[in-house]
């Protein structure tokens, strides 16, 4: 944390501060005994260089209590919940963040204010397994990143991380939807697997997803939407298994399709 004392214009010594933690406080809280602004930032930084996340957050916070008007505080502010971020304090985090930026929306480091609460939420992301309500709040934090502050080192660490995250909800969408198709419920498998190619169309996630809605297709007896999909996917993914597995998979009922009409009088569109 060296470099960031440095970058905030810290040039000043590190001072101990005989402050002395209030067993009746709580944990975080810190006895009142008045010092300077310099002393309680000095301690704080100096927690946040040794890893005491916790109480290099509780100083922050002193300074903002003993000195609010001074220009220390403001930065407390941001330093405060930049600590409990990297104790993985994340909702201690994200409110002190909001504070910040309702108080202080003009402010240099409001940049980093929104990316850092984007961090909060995208490093909650769980596995397509589980529910994914932090990835949905993590991709809408890093577009606002990326809206508001386009030209900025955030924004361009925003857009690769959005991508990641979009790929992730498309993962999760195929989860449910192979979970749908094992189950024979085909309607519900089919909007899954849509709404990856609709909404998530430039996710790794896109060659299987159209794979799997030729199947799907095909189980249900629909040819002409079997070989749309196939179609879709061989211009887009000719070089792919799933299509090589998808062409089979048509052409195989094609022939089958061909095999039963030699052997039936019914008409064609009935023997899918």
């Amino acid at each position: 944390m060296t470099s960031l004392a440095a970058k905030l214009g810290l040039f000043i010594p590190a001072m101990v501060a005989a402050v002395l933690l209030s067993a009746c406080a709580g944990d975080d809280e810190i006895a009142y005994k008045e010092q300077s602004v310099y002393e309680i930032y000095s301690q704080a930084m100096t927690y946040l260089d040794d890893g005491r996340y916790k109480d290099a957050a509780a100083y922050f916070d002193e300074v903002e209590r003993q000195h609010p008007y001074s220009v220390w505080a403001t930065k407390s502010k941001l330093m405060s919940a930049y600590s409990h971020y990297q104790n993985n304090k994340y909702d201690d985090a994200i409110s002190g963040i909001d504070r910040f930026i309702a108080v202080h929306p003009g402010n240099r480091d409001v940049a980093y204010a929104y990316y850092l609460k984007a961090l909060c939420y995208y490093e909650q992301i769980t596995d397509v397994q589980r529910d994914q309500d932090m990835t949905r709040k993590s991709l809408e934090a890093l577009q606002d990143v990326l809206t508001r502050f386009p030209g900025t080192s955030y924004a361009r660490d925003s857009r690769l991380k959005i991508d990641l995250t979009r790929d992730h909800l498309a993962g999760k969408e195929m989860t449910v939807g192979r979970f749908y198709l094992g189950r024979k419920q085909y309607l519900a498998a089919i909007n899954r697997f849509k709404n990856v190619v609709d909404t998530y169309g430039n996710t790794t996630h896109v060659p299987e997803a159209l794979y799997r809605l030729t199947e799907t297709y095909t189980v249900l007896g629909i040819p002409g939407e079997a070989q749309k999909s196939a179609a879709v996917l061989g211009f887009n993914y000719p070089g792919t298994d799933w299509y090589e597995d998808a062409y089979e998979l048509v052409q195989g009922r094609e022939q089958k399709s061909v095999q039963q009409q030699a052997n039936s009088d019914k008409p064609w569109y009935q023997l899918w």
